[in-house]
C-alpha cells in the first residue's frame, strides 16, 4: 500500500473524528450497535465514503432501520462541521450485521 499524502492523510483524520462521533452517539441512543466503521477511496473522496453501524442482532438492527435517515444526516452534518459536503447523504451510512473482517 502506498504512503498517504498529507492531504489524504488529513481526509483520514476528518473522517475518523466524524465517525468516531457518531459511534459514540450510537452507542448511547440505540439498542444493540457494536461499533462504526468506515471505508473510502481516496481518489473519489469525499463521494467513497461509506460508513456502517454495525448491530449486534437482526431484531435490533430492524428495530433501529425507521432511524436511519436521522442518523445519516447526524453523519452529513458531522461531516460539514470537517468541511465535507455528502450530496447524497443516503449513501454514506448504512446499518448492518457484518463487520469489518466479514
Amino acid at each position: 500500500m502506498k504512503k498517504l499524502s498529507k492531504v489524504q492523510l488529513k481526509q483520514q483524520a476528518a473522517v475518523m473524528a466524524a465517525v468516531t462521533s457518531l459511534e459514540q452517539q450510537a452507542l448511547a441512543e440505540l439498542a444493540g450497535v457494536v461499533q462504526a466503521w468506515f471505508s473510502m477511496e481516496y481518489e473519489a473522496f469525499p463521494g467513497s465514503l461509506l460508513v456502517r453501524l454495525q448491530f449486534a442482532e437482526q431484531a435490533q438492527l430492524e428495530a433501529a432501520q425507521p432511524q436511519l435517515l436521522l442518523w445519516q444526516k447526524r453523519l452529513s452534518a458531522l461531516m460539514l462541521k470537517k468541511g465535507f459536503v455528502l450530496k447524497d447523504l443516503r449513501k454514506h451510512l448504512v446499518f448492518t450485521l457484518s463487520g469489518p473482517g466479514d
